[in-house]
């Protein structure tokens, strides 16, 4: 089984009962590693050297967060920051991410319907993330899904599920 860091960012996961759900999913699996960032990082200060030395350990990586804002959460978004090194795309330099499956799980309140160009938001989740899109393909990472859980809020117990099974097929093929 390969390896998997899970990178979660929510800053309000005490209201979330889907992303509560969807993250009991990976403690369950013995070959991933959770990473709450809120719950590592409540003072902004991170660790940079440290999570560089992590992340060279894993063959997969989740990067699992609400939209908030129309964006990626701050301490997300400082965390890529301080983390990604621009030296690990030097000539002759190891680039931990090069070649690395990489699975991106946004959970959303907003419909699906409005997450379009002639939706009510005029952007698709793609073009609001893609802050984390461009650093992972300037770093060589292998994009192999998007999901998006949309009216996050709003899901039963059984559309939980649904997802999760969902999100372990990708994760399988």
């Amino acid at each position: 089984m390969k390896k998997t860091l899970v990178v979660f960012a929510h800053p309000y996961l005490e209201h979330s009962n889907s992303n509560a759900e969807l993250i009991n999913f990976y403690v369950r699996q013995q070959h991933f590693t959770l990473r709450d960032l809120y719950e590592e990082y409540p003072d902004f200060h991170i660790a940079a050297f440290r999570e560089r030395k992590r992340i060279k350990n894993y063959d997969r990586f989740i990067f699992q967060f609400p939209l908030i804002w129309f964006g990626m959460p701050p301490l997300l978004k400082l965390w890529i920051d301080e983390v990604f090194d621009r030296d690990w795309i030097k000539e002759g330099n190891y680039n931990p991410l090069e070649g690395k499956e990489v699975y991106i799980l946004v959970t959303t309140g907003g419909k699906e319907r409005s997450f379009h160009k002639e939706g009510t938001y005029k952007f698709t989740i793609e073009e609001l993330i893609s802050g984390l899109i461009v650093s992972l393909n300037v770093f060589k990472a292998d994009i192999k899904h998007i999901k998006t859980v949309y009216e996050a809020n709003k899901l039963s117990k059984k559309e939980i599920i649904i997802h999760k099974q969902e999100f372990t097929k990708l994760l399988n093929q």
